[in-house]
């Protein structure tokens, strides 16, 4: 049994996940209509679990636990309003102490041990939420996947999908899609990572 953390991002053409620092999502670039969402909270359903980042966390758990109280959001949003907040949850913080939404928090200085011993004893996809965690996972060796839903803007600024990261990356693209709104969906297994899992 071995889990794969599978770092799941909304990228333009030139790898960028922010615009303007804080929009979390909210960008005008982003092209999440009807289809894209219902795809995305299928790939939510087939999940084992989900690990996020603090600030990724709190953009998700500002909106999402009540996404089902408001009528004027369609039920495919009130759909995957309810997978989030059910679907069991790893917070990966040093600050925050509590957390409700079926969430527990991993914290300190063995963070990075904790998260490889979880995707050890995980059966299945584990999402990586936020970019800062995604790249501690990257150069610990420890992320397995990355699947892109690539929106056709280009931004020349903003946040990258990785922080401070510079080092080649060889992936094998294992599944692919695209959708009406000109929107790609592409899922890669790293290599490097891929190799260093148990036969």
């Amino acid at each position: 049994m071995m889990g794969r953390f599978v770092y799941s991002m909304q990228v333009s053409l030139d790898l960028r996940i922010e615009q303007v620092p804080g929009d979390n999502g909210a960008g005008e670039w982003l092209r999440i209509d009807e289809e894209l969402h219902r795809e995305a909270n299928a790939q939510t359903r087939a999940l084992a679990l989900m690990v996020h980042g603090r600030v990724y966390y709190e953009v998700m758990e500002e909106f999402w636990p009540r996404a089902h109280e408001d009528a004027s959001l369609p039920d495919f949003m009130h759909e995957y309003g309810e997978l989030w907040t059910a679907k069991p949850k790893v917070l990966v913080s040093r600050t925050r102490r509590t957390a409700d939404h079926n969430t527990r928090i991993i914290g300190g200085d063995d963070a990075i041990e904790q998260l490889a011993a979880l995707r050890a004893g995980t059966d299945g996809g584990i999402s990586v939420g936020g970019a800062a965690l995604a790249t501690q996972l990257l150069r610990a060796n420890l992320l397995d996947e990355l699947l892109l839903w690539t929106h056709p803007a280009i931004l020349g600024f903003g946040r990258p999908l990785f922080d401070d990261y510079d080092m080649p990356i060889d992936l094998d693209l294992i599944e692919q899609r695209s959708f009406k709104q000109g929107v790609t969906m592409h899922r890669y297994a790293l290599q490097d990572a891929k190799e260093a899992r148990p036969c």
